[in-house]
């Protein structure tokens, strides 16, 4: 699609190309915009394209980290563009990730392809950051289109060696396909030979997800003593099992790693596996984590799919033994969705899906709250991709000391008409009272 300056200079329109999953795309479409591109190049002597032409020869090279597109103002297509140099076959190339909705398309250029690339994407963005080792720079348009260009010098790192991403670079995993971890084999997800098998590949995804989010915490938990660690829910254990072969295998930590269910099948399956393995420290006992009397202190408490307020009762029992680090993964909150009253949000709330996606959210906030209520900091962290479930938020608490006021909390539970379990595990006295109230 093209317009007029007024004075008869064409000015392009830059047409997003979508590219699906499958490499599918316009294979003549960026072949004649280039050529119309290079046809009528010399046309353009406005002040505006040229400086953009020059600033963006002076920054996409091989000394570029990375640049940003961003801001739509007009059309429909990507609403951001990202790109960094890549190296493909010992050539440099520059690929772009465009970002369309919840999807992400990529195509690689080359630097000429590239710098035309952007200079017509600039008709329909607002800014374009770019990061360098030696120079950074911006492009921001005004709503009357006028292009306000920056750039700054700032000298590389003594002796810094220069490195290029290679292209579609393997993720490094904590756990890798290629070493056969034994409760992988047995538990379907690897073969003998270390291959991750293609249906179970979603599940090795997840447990490495589970393992980054302890590696985080790993300097929060002492190294010259035995660590406890009690799973409650265990399930299959794939993810119990992950955590013992990780901190004591490959990171070296003296764990106990205790294990809870209520189905005595899965906990006498896990306790086979758990011997054959000759995993010592490694047990599992059938029983709920409000009644265990098993251990009088615990380092770190996991809750992953525990259902409703069964959430509720293993993270009082975690603040109980005084856990240095809880990660919860809660599930099936309906306790809110029974409970929540407010005339304001009523219009939203009449609709029952919208209803209990909000009590959701609201009941794991009120937790975040009162996790930090008794001395913890806490994060709310996607755990997978809201693709394979929507039950896909991790709450990870670290014991600070610092305390947060309950009544910072107390009137958003009053406003919504709700008294969740957890705040009445913590503070039983006060919930009472308002309770009589």
């Amino acid at each position: 699609m093209q317009k007029m300056f007024p004075h008869g200079v064409l000015k392009w329109r830059f047409t997003h190309e979508r590219y699906s999953d499958t490499g599918r795309s316009d294979q003549n479409w960026f072949a004649q915009h280039l050529s119309i591109y290079n046809k009528t190049k010399s046309e353009y002597n406005g002040s505006m394209m040229k400086t953009i032409r020059e600033f963006l020869e002076e920054q996409i090279n091989e000394q570029l980290i990375q640049a940003v597109v961003s801001g739509r103002r007009t059309g429909e297509g990507p609403s951001k563009v990202k790109l960094r140099p890549v190296e493909l076959k010992g050539q440099i190339f520059y690929q772009a990730s465009m970002t369309e909705g919840t999807k992400v398309y990529h195509k690689n250029f080359t630097r000429e392809e590239m710098i035309a690339y952007l200079e017509h994407a600039m008709e329909e963005f607002r800014q374009l950051q770019a990061t360098g080792r030696s120079q950074d720079g911006s492009i921001l348009i005004s709503k009357k289109g006028k292009a306000t260009i920056k750039t700054k010098q700032h000298g590389p790192a003594q002796n810094e060696k220069i490195k290029i991403a290679p292209h579609n670079r393997v993720k490094q995993y904590i756990l890798r396909e290629g070493t056969a971890a034994p409760f992988l084999v047995d538990l379907g997800v690897m073969t003998k030979d270390g291959k991750i098998v293609a249906s179970r590949y979603d599940k090795f995804r997840q447990i490495n997800r589970f393992l980054e989010f302890i590696r985080d915490i790993l300097p929060k938990l002492p190294k010259d003593r035995e660590i406890t660690i009690l799973d409650f829910g265990c399930g299959k254990s794939y993810l119990t099992f992950a955590m013992y072969y990780y901190l004591r295998e490959l990171e070296g930590f003296d764990v106990n790693i205790i294990g809870l269910d209520l189905k005595e099948d899965v906990i006498r399956h896990c306790s086979e596996l758990a011997r054959s393995y000759g995993y010592d420290k490694l047990h599992f006992y059938q029983g709920d984590i409000a009644g265990y009397e098993g251990v009088s202190s615990v380092d770190m408490v996991v809750t992953l799919h525990a259902c409703d307020t069964a959430t509720d009762f293993a993270l009082a029992k975690a603040v109980e033994w005084g856990a240095q680090v809880i990660l919860s993964v809660p599930c099936c909150q309906h306790e809110l969705n029974r409970q929540i009253r407010n005339e304001m949000l009523q219009p939203v709330m009449r609709y029952g899906i919208l209803k209990e996606r909000m009590a959701a959210l609201i009941t794991d906030g009120l937790r975040a709250e009162l996790l930090e209520s008794k001395g913890y900091e806490t994060q709310l962290l996607e755990f997978i991709d809201m693709e394979h479930t929507p039950k896909n938020i991790l709450i990870r608490a670290v014991k600070t000391g610092k305390k947060k006021s309950r009544d910072s909390f107390s009137d958003t539970m009053k406003a919504l008409h709700v008294a969740p379990t957890l705040d009445r595990l913590l503070y039983p006295e006060e919930s009472a009272s308002q309770k009589g109230e």
